[in-house]
Protein backbone atom coordinates (compact mmCIF):
# COMPACT_ATOMS: atom_id res chain seq x y z
CA UNK A 1 0.00 0.00 0.00
CA UNK A 2 3.23 2.14 0.69
CA UNK A 3 4.61 1.72 -2.93
CA UNK A 4 0.96 2.50 -4.42
CA UNK A 5 0.46 5.50 -2.22
CA UNK A 6 3.60 7.04 -3.22
CA UNK A 7 3.26 6.38 -7.02
CA UNK A 8 0.09 7.90 -6.98
CA UNK A 9 1.83 10.71 -5.61
CA UNK A 10 4.25 10.88 -8.28
CA UNK A 11 2.13 9.96 -10.99
CA UNK A 12 -0.36 12.97 -9.02
CA UNK A 13 2.82 15.75 -9.52
CA UNK A 14 3.88 15.08 -12.56
CA UNK A 15 0.29 15.57 -13.78
CA UNK A 16 -0.25 18.86 -11.81
CA UNK A 17 3.32 20.44 -12.18
CA UNK A 18 3.75 23.59 -13.91
CA UNK A 19 6.45 23.17 -16.75
CA UNK A 20 8.45 26.25 -17.69
CA UNK A 21 6.79 27.49 -21.47
CA UNK A 22 8.00 25.07 -23.95
CA UNK A 23 9.02 27.56 -26.48
CA UNK A 24 11.46 29.04 -23.90
CA UNK A 25 13.60 26.05 -24.31
CA UNK A 26 16.17 24.98 -26.62
CA UNK A 27 15.63 21.87 -28.78
CA UNK A 28 18.20 19.60 -26.86
CA UNK A 29 16.50 20.83 -23.29
CA UNK A 30 13.00 20.42 -24.65
CA UNK A 31 13.97 16.96 -25.64
CA UNK A 32 15.51 16.26 -21.78
CA UNK A 33 12.19 17.67 -20.00
CA UNK A 34 10.08 15.50 -22.63
CA UNK A 35 11.81 12.42 -21.33
CA UNK A 36 12.52 13.05 -17.72
CA UNK A 37 8.28 13.94 -17.35
CA UNK A 38 7.76 10.61 -19.18
CA UNK A 39 9.91 8.76 -17.14
CA UNK A 40 8.57 9.99 -14.03
CA UNK A 41 5.37 8.68 -15.39
CA UNK A 42 6.56 5.29 -16.48
CA UNK A 43 7.92 4.74 -13.06
CA UNK A 44 4.62 6.14 -11.20
CA UNK A 45 2.26 4.31 -13.62
CA UNK A 46 4.30 1.25 -15.74
CA UNK A 47 5.60 1.82 -19.09
CA UNK A 48 2.28 -0.30 -20.44
CA UNK A 49 0.07 1.94 -18.81
CA UNK A 50 1.27 5.31 -19.17
CA UNK A 51 -0.07 6.89 -22.62
CA UNK A 52 1.84 9.33 -24.57
CA UNK A 53 -1.36 11.56 -24.34
CA UNK A 54 -0.95 11.26 -20.49
CA UNK A 55 3.17 12.10 -20.98
CA UNK A 56 2.08 15.18 -23.28
CA UNK A 57 -0.12 16.48 -20.70
CA UNK A 58 2.43 16.45 -17.90
CA UNK A 59 5.07 17.97 -20.17
CA UNK A 60 2.78 20.77 -21.36
CA UNK A 61 2.68 20.15 -24.99
CA UNK A 62 0.57 18.19 -27.65
CA UNK A 63 1.00 14.97 -28.63
CA UNK A 64 2.16 16.23 -32.06
CA UNK A 65 4.50 17.41 -30.63
CA UNK A 66 6.03 15.12 -28.71
CA UNK A 67 6.27 13.14 -32.00
CA UNK A 68 8.37 15.43 -33.17
CA UNK A 69 11.53 14.96 -30.50
CA UNK A 70 10.46 10.79 -30.56
CA UNK A 71 9.52 8.33 -32.62
CA UNK A 72 7.81 6.55 -30.08
CA UNK A 73 7.03 5.60 -26.77
CA UNK A 74 10.44 3.09 -26.46
CA UNK A 75 12.39 5.93 -28.11
CA UNK A 76 10.99 8.18 -25.41
CA UNK A 77 11.84 5.82 -22.56
CA UNK A 78 15.83 5.33 -23.88
CA UNK A 79 16.55 8.68 -25.30
CA UNK A 80 19.16 9.59 -22.19
CA UNK A 81 21.05 6.30 -23.35
CA UNK A 82 22.27 8.53 -26.38
CA UNK A 83 23.62 11.35 -23.93
CA UNK A 84 24.87 9.06 -21.27
CA UNK A 85 27.18 7.44 -24.54
CA UNK A 86 28.30 11.18 -25.58
CA UNK A 87 29.30 11.86 -21.79
CA UNK A 88 31.21 8.45 -20.89
CA UNK A 89 33.18 8.96 -24.75
CA UNK A 90 34.07 12.48 -24.20
CA UNK A 91 35.10 12.04 -20.18
CA UNK A 92 37.06 8.96 -22.03
CA UNK A 93 38.88 11.33 -24.10
CA UNK A 94 39.85 13.31 -21.39
CA UNK A 95 41.78 10.42 -19.63
CA UNK A 96 45.62 10.68 -19.14
CA UNK A 97 46.97 8.95 -22.78
CA UNK A 98 49.29 6.61 -20.80
CA UNK A 99 46.68 5.26 -18.71
CA UNK A 100 45.41 1.42 -19.92
CA UNK A 101 42.28 0.91 -21.49
CA UNK A 102 40.12 -0.99 -18.47
CA UNK A 103 40.80 2.15 -16.13
CA UNK A 104 40.05 4.92 -18.23
CA UNK A 105 36.69 3.33 -18.71
CA UNK A 106 35.98 2.72 -15.54
CA UNK A 107 36.94 6.64 -14.34
CA UNK A 108 34.86 7.41 -17.73
CA UNK A 109 31.80 5.56 -16.62
CA UNK A 110 31.66 7.15 -13.04
CA UNK A 111 30.14 10.19 -15.28
CA UNK A 112 26.76 8.36 -15.18
CA UNK A 113 26.94 9.45 -11.00
CA UNK A 114 27.36 13.16 -12.03
CA UNK A 115 24.22 13.22 -13.66
CA UNK A 116 21.32 14.98 -12.08
CA UNK A 117 19.60 12.22 -10.70
CA UNK A 118 18.29 10.99 -7.39
CA UNK A 119 19.48 7.04 -6.40
CA UNK A 120 15.84 6.12 -5.67
CA UNK A 121 15.03 7.61 -9.18
CA UNK A 122 18.24 5.74 -10.94
CA UNK A 123 17.02 2.46 -9.15
CA UNK A 124 13.30 2.95 -10.20
CA UNK A 125 14.21 3.53 -13.55
CA UNK A 126 16.83 0.81 -14.53
CA UNK A 127 14.03 -1.09 -12.16
CA UNK A 128 11.71 -0.17 -15.53
CA UNK A 129 14.17 -0.96 -18.05
CA UNK A 130 14.69 -4.87 -17.08
CA UNK A 131 11.38 -5.24 -16.25
CA UNK A 132 10.16 -4.55 -19.77
CA UNK A 133 10.86 -6.54 -22.60
CA UNK A 134 10.92 -4.08 -25.44
CA UNK A 135 12.94 -1.35 -23.26
CA UNK A 136 14.64 -4.28 -22.30
CA UNK A 137 16.10 -5.28 -26.17
CA UNK A 138 16.08 -1.23 -26.74
CA UNK A 139 18.56 -0.92 -23.76
CA UNK A 140 20.92 -3.71 -25.17
CA UNK A 141 20.88 -1.93 -28.68
CA UNK A 142 21.18 1.63 -27.92
CA UNK A 143 24.47 0.14 -25.61
CA UNK A 144 25.42 -1.90 -28.65
CA UNK A 145 25.86 1.40 -30.27
CA UNK A 146 28.27 2.81 -27.40
CA UNK A 147 30.95 0.55 -28.71
CA UNK A 148 31.58 2.96 -32.16
CA UNK A 149 31.86 5.77 -29.83
CA UNK A 150 34.12 4.32 -27.31
CA UNK A 151 36.57 2.36 -29.64
CA UNK A 152 38.10 5.59 -31.08
CA UNK A 153 39.19 6.23 -27.54
CA UNK A 154 40.35 2.87 -26.19
CA UNK A 155 42.53 2.27 -29.48
CA UNK A 156 45.60 4.18 -29.16
CA UNK A 157 45.87 2.92 -25.05
CA UNK A 158 46.72 -0.49 -26.71
CA UNK A 159 49.77 -1.94 -28.32
CA UNK A 160 50.59 -0.88 -31.92
CA UNK A 161 48.90 -4.09 -34.10
CA UNK A 162 47.00 -4.37 -37.54
CA UNK A 163 44.08 -5.62 -34.52
CA UNK A 164 43.95 -3.07 -32.70
CA UNK A 165 40.58 -2.00 -33.77
CA UNK A 166 39.28 -5.81 -33.22
CA UNK A 167 40.87 -5.36 -29.92
CA UNK A 168 39.38 -1.84 -28.89
CA UNK A 169 35.91 -2.86 -29.99
CA UNK A 170 36.19 -5.82 -27.91
CA UNK A 171 37.39 -4.45 -24.92
CA UNK A 172 34.03 -1.69 -25.38
CA UNK A 173 32.00 -4.70 -25.48
CA UNK A 174 33.00 -6.49 -22.53
CA UNK A 175 33.30 -3.75 -20.28
CA UNK A 176 29.39 -2.48 -21.37
CA UNK A 177 28.65 -5.96 -21.34
CA UNK A 178 30.03 -5.60 -17.50
CA UNK A 179 28.07 -2.16 -16.42
CA UNK A 180 24.91 -3.83 -17.48
CA UNK A 181 25.51 -6.97 -15.19
CA UNK A 182 26.63 -4.61 -12.49
CA UNK A 183 23.42 -2.40 -13.06
CA UNK A 184 21.06 -5.55 -13.21
CA UNK A 185 22.78 -6.85 -9.71
CA UNK A 186 22.31 -3.80 -8.32
CA UNK A 187 18.50 -3.38 -8.78
CA UNK A 188 18.24 -7.21 -7.32
CA UNK A 189 19.88 -5.88 -4.28
CA UNK A 190 17.74 -2.88 -4.38
CA UNK A 191 20.67 -0.33 -4.85
CA UNK A 192 22.13 -1.13 -1.28
CA UNK A 193 25.11 -1.55 -2.52
CA UNK A 194 28.11 -0.24 -4.11
CA UNK A 195 27.13 -0.37 -8.14
CA UNK A 196 31.42 0.14 -8.93
CA UNK A 197 32.07 -2.46 -7.00
CA UNK A 198 29.70 -4.78 -8.74
CA UNK A 199 31.39 -3.90 -11.39
CA UNK A 200 35.12 -4.50 -10.70
CA UNK A 201 33.88 -7.68 -9.73
CA UNK A 202 31.76 -8.34 -13.25
CA UNK A 203 35.38 -6.97 -14.67
CA UNK A 204 37.73 -9.14 -12.87
CA UNK A 205 35.75 -12.52 -14.13
CA UNK A 206 35.95 -11.66 -17.46
CA UNK A 207 39.47 -10.27 -17.34
CA UNK A 208 42.53 -12.50 -17.46
CA UNK A 209 45.56 -12.18 -14.47
CA UNK A 210 47.84 -10.25 -15.57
Amino acid sequence: MQVAAKSETKYHRCMTQKPAPIREQTRSVVRSLLARTAIELFAAKGFDNTTLDEVAAAAGVSRRTLFNYFRNKEDLALSGLDEQGELIAARLDERPVDEDAWTALRAAFHVLEEIDITAEDRLEFITLLFGNDSLRAGHSEKQARWQDLFAPHIEPRLPDSDRRPLQARAIAAAAIVCLQAANEEWVRLGGQVDMFDLYDTAVQAIRRPT
